[in-house]
């Protein structure tokens, strides 16, 4: 972690300065911005409409436990689909040209349980300069201890068994981030080769809007629903889980499958590639034909193209794709794709498997 990384020098990647120019020609040609359009504010309308709806249906206190119970499950994978469609985008300002729309949206990240500035740091700046490189990349530091996911983390012989408790572990997630993850995040020194100093405003978003959250979540719902205490818990926890998930599947499936490389510096720390070869090798798509997964995963199952285009929002993922993959073959590079998200799933409980049987081989 105290090691400086290195990639070789983006102007010696000729498939980054190609693709790029491509993808701009798209878009000078076709007239359109890489911004949000009228489909993006749709989805927007109907994400954040079936948040509102689903949170006070539960709160009027109309329906049965029973009831309530399935409107929690579906707030939290509603919540989640607020994260992919809405706020990722928001906190890359690739939702709107305007950065007043992108911080307001930005904000709504508090409402799913994690906070956007935090989210800021360790997606948008170190996952995405160092994606899957072992104690640099902590979002693929999934339980440490308990997941493995490179050839790199330390092992004990639980992990043998990683592959049938790993769901259950990424349904802890939403949890984490609520009540742990942000506030451990925030405090830290470093993360990955960030040094985290932060403006004191943040000081206060990060108490006042974990207050206002848990308020939403925790005090008002005990002081208006009637139903008990373990009812309570059980809903809550049935929203959380449900809600993380829905999130951890998509994000390891977009890094942790068959094909995808957890590369290493070298002693110096040097990298072997270019930052966009590197992306091209440690990332990955999948159900990339489904409208469904387009519709409601926010460009999340086109993970190649967000990371080599993050400020471009994700409703033209489809589009530029066939770009993406054909400069891809041009220059050798590899263009890992699950085509559903069952087999993506598979391929990734497979390597996870592979890397338990590691450690205790």
């Amino acid at each position: 972690m105290n090691q400086k990384l290195k990639f070789s020098s983006n102007s010696k990647s000729p498939f980054l300065s190609t693709v790029r120019k491509r993808v701009d020609s798209y878009f000078k040609e076709n007239k359109i911005s890489r911004n949000g359009n009228s489909a993006m504010w749709f989805k927007t309308f109907v994400f954040l409409t079936g948040y509102i709806t689903l949170y006070l249906l539960i709160i009027l206190n109309i329906f049965s436990p029973l009831v309530m119970l399935l409107l929690c499950v579906l707030l939290g994978v509603c919540c989640a689909f607020v994260g992919f469609n809405i706020c990722h985008d928001a906190i890359h300002g690739s939702f709107s040209g305007n950065k007043t729309v992108n911080k307001v949206f930005s904000f709504m990240f508090n409402f799913v349980g994690a906070n956007p500035y935090v989210w800021s740091i360790t997606h948008n700046i170190v996952h995405h300069t160092y994606t899957n490189i072992p104690g640099h990349d902590e979002d693929i530091e999934v339980a440490p201890g308990l997941i493995r996911i490179s050839e790199e983390e330390e092992v004990n012989s639980i992990q043998r068994f990683q592959h049938y408790y790993a769901l259950p572990l990424y349904s802890l997630a939403s949890i984490s981030w609520v009540f742990r993850k942000d506030y451990k995040k925030f405090f830290q020194g470093k993360i990955g080769e960030h040094v985290m100093t932060h403006p004191k405003i943040e000081y206060f978003n990060l108490f006042f809007y974990k207050a206002a959250y848990y308020f939403m979540f925790i005090i008002l719902p005990l002081i208006v629903l009637d139903v008990t205490w373990w009812q309570f818990v059980i809903g809550f926890l049935a929203l959380h889980l449900a809600e993380g998930l829905t999130m951890g599947l998509v994000f390891q499936l977009a890094h942790v499958v068959e094909g995808t490389l957890f590369p290493v510096p070298d002693a110096s720390g040097n990298m072997e590639e270019a930052w966009a070869e590197h992306q091209m090798r440690t990332t990955a798509n999948f159900a990339t034909n489904s409208k469904v997964a387009a519709f409601f995963l926010g460009g999340l199952n086109r993970q190649i193209e967000h990371h080599l285009f993050p400020k471009v929002c994700h409703i033209h993922y489809g589009p530029i794709s066939a770009i993406v993959k054909q400069t891809a073959k041009e220059f050798n590079l590899p263009y890992i794709e699950s085509k559903t998200f069952i087999s993506a799933l598979r391929s990734h409980l497979f390597m996870l498997k592979k890397f338990g049987k590691q450690a205790v081989a």
